[in-house]
């Protein structure tokens, strides 16, 4: 690829293509990154590195079908990134033409559902181009048939969708463009529509979607523990109107919980039937304090054979 360096061990570090560009005559109206540097390491060669080392300490299993989603933690790589490459180490190599992001939105906002406004998405890594006809396409469907207005975020601050980019980046080394969805309103009519809005508007697209979520918040390990298996067992049932219930029945809580919800939907639109979690963790086994954790869990979701 043009603009790539190579490391000690004859792998790329870092390239900064843009990926999918009609025209690249004119500059790219990026996102820029207001987490790099804190949140991750805000240099190629370090973040590269970091990335690689994580997806290099996961032997992944043999998965009997074909891998059509993934739901990651989305905390600094620090504290999730081990969690995260259990998930991601099963697309190394991938092809998709098109990678969707559903993220939470830990902000206030008018509309339920919003996307970016930019044209694409910068990291140290390089440039993602979005995908603006799945934009217009996923905006005109959600209007029509569900009457859902999509919002446009500008300079915006959301980690949760960001953070999962540079792993796309280390992973997925052909073009491909972005589709990037946060989601505010949590509730199963919402992430009922985006997923059936997206089931219908990537059949017969190569495509990868990714659920971004944490799990519980500032319990003990013990609770957390407890209230992260809920959410844990009703995603492996594809379960996700329940994943979506567990926190109004006190059972659970992902702060991602409509993104996870809708990736189930749209995943089960595309074919799939099986969720396997492949890691699970909290901030205590990183940092030692046990006693107000955070929940982290990764998994697959995949069209068994």
């Amino acid at each position: 690829m043009n603009g790539a360096e190579q490391s000690p061990r004859g792998k790329r570090v870092y390239a900064t293509i843009l990926f999918a560009v009609a025209d690249q005559t004119q500059p790219l109206d990026i996102r820029p990154s207001p987490i790099a540097g804190s949140w991750y390491p805000g240099d190629a060669e370090s973040l590269a590195i970091s990335i690689d080392q994580l997806l290099n300490n996961v032997k992944p299993k043999d998965i009997e079908g074909q891998i059509v989603g993934l739901i990651v933690p989305h905390a600094g790589h620090r504290y999730s990134g081990g969690v995260a490459a259990h998930a991601f180490s099963y697309i190394r190599g991938f092809q998709p033409e098109v990678v969707i992001v559903l993220s939470p939105l830990h902000r206030t906002a008018d509309e339920p559902i919003l996307t970016s406004d930019h044209q694409a998405y910068g990291t140290p890594l390089g440039t993602i181009a979005i995908d603006q006809d799945l934009v217009t396409g996923l905006a005109l469907e959600l209007r029509q048939e569900y009457g859902f207005q999509l919002g446009r975020l500008r300079d915006d601050r959301e980690h949760a969708l960001e953070i999962e980019l540079p792993f796309i980046q280390r992973c997925v080394e052909t073009p491909y463009t972005l589709l990037p969805i946060m989601v505010r309103d949590q509730s199963s009519r919402v992430g009922q529509a985006i997923g059936k809005t997206l089931g219908s508007l990537l059949q017969g697209r190569n495509c990868l979607l990714i659920g971004s979520s944490d799990l519980s918040h500032f319990h003990p390990q013990d609770v957390a523990k407890r209230l992260d298996q809920t959410i844990l067992d009703r995603l492996e049932r594809f379960d996700p109107e329940g994943i979506i219930q567990a926190e109004e029945q006190g059972l659970g809580f992902a702060c991602g919980r409509g993104a996870i919800a809708a990736v189930l939907w749209a995943a089960r639109a595309l074919g799939a039937d099986r969720v396997e979690v492949t890691q699970y963790a909290t901030s205590g086994d990183v940092t030692g304090d046990f006693e107000s954790v955070v929940g982290y869990g990764s998994a697959v979701i995949y069209r068994h054979n």
